[in-house]
């Protein structure tokens, strides 16, 4: 890894802990305007103190992200498709000049390894990461999971050891059962998604107690945190655990604490 990208991924994965807490927002690329994210701005400003970097498409940098104010980006640089039609039929929608242009600090794109779609989204990998490794940018690798494929810890080890054999500088993925067995398989850092709305707040801090526990580097998580009735007390107890290493019942306790606050 070369000193550019190991510069950049020290914006947001912190040296003191190793670890980050990634806020998504990118969902709007296939979800359309989705539930809290209908006015990104609105959402994505009062959280901004609380993230190490957010996971974003150009449009709503460009459009909803004050420069002054903004935190590191990890620009999403995949996508072409909607909940409308087949998502892994993906595409690469911006290039590395535009990443460079925005002053990225990674960029990250899907990967859906066991879809009819398969070869095309690894080699959008492939390609982009040669291109990117002359400017030294990382490249985040989302493993993105269609309707036909299981969240088990054999089907993302294997698409997680792919993405890194590939050359992505790190790795999106979602917890499952096992999971320090798709971590010892990876050769690069792992950062959790959220997925859809987990039941409670605990539900949530347990599943990112445990993916740390196991080996997970961090999150990159936004439903949980941005559809929550109370977002920053979310991201503040979620930070504690990434940073703090607060337990799950300590992290309800600031949850609760910043709520009535």
């Amino acid at each position: 890894m070369s000193w550019a990208i190991k510069n950049r991924m020290a914006r947001f994965i912190k040296p003191k802990t190793g670890h980050t807490v990634i806020l998504a927002v990118d969902h709007g690329y296939f979800l359309g305007p989705t539930t809290k994210l209908e006015n990104p701005a609105k959402t994505i400003g009062p959280l901004i103190p609380y993230t190490d970097a957010l996971f974003i498409t150009r449009g709503v940098i460009r459009n909803c992200i004050t420069p002054e104010t903004s935190p590191p980006v990890v620009l999403r640089v995949s996508g072409g498709t909607s909940i409308l039609t087949e998502l892994s039929n993906e595409a690469i929608t911006t290039n590395i000049q535009e990443a460079l242009r925005l002053n990225a600090a990674a960029v990250g794109m899907s990967i859906f390894v066991g879809s009819s779609n398969e070869k095309q989204t690894l080699m959008n990998l492939a390609n982009y990461v040669n291109e990117a490794e002359q400017y030294g940018m990382p490249v985040m690798a989302v493993t993105a999971v269609g309707k036909e494929m299981s969240r088990d810890a054999r089907y993302l080890a294997l698409a997680c050891r792919i993405a890194a054999e590939l050359g992505a500088s790190f790795v999106k993925t979602y917890y499952c059962d096992d999971f320090e067995k798709v971590v010892e398989g990876c050769p690069v850092p792992l950062v959790i998604a959220g997925g859809k709305r987990m039941n409670t707040e605990k539900d949530v801090f347990q599943t990112v107690y445990d993916a740390i526990q196991a080996g997970a580097i961090g999150v990159d998580m936004g439903r949980n945190i941005w559809q929550n009735e109370y977002p920053i007390p979310m991201i503040k107890a979620m930070r504690s655990i990434v940073h703090g290493k607060a337990t799950v019942q300590e992290a309800q306790d600031i949850f609760e604490k910043s709520k009535k606050g």
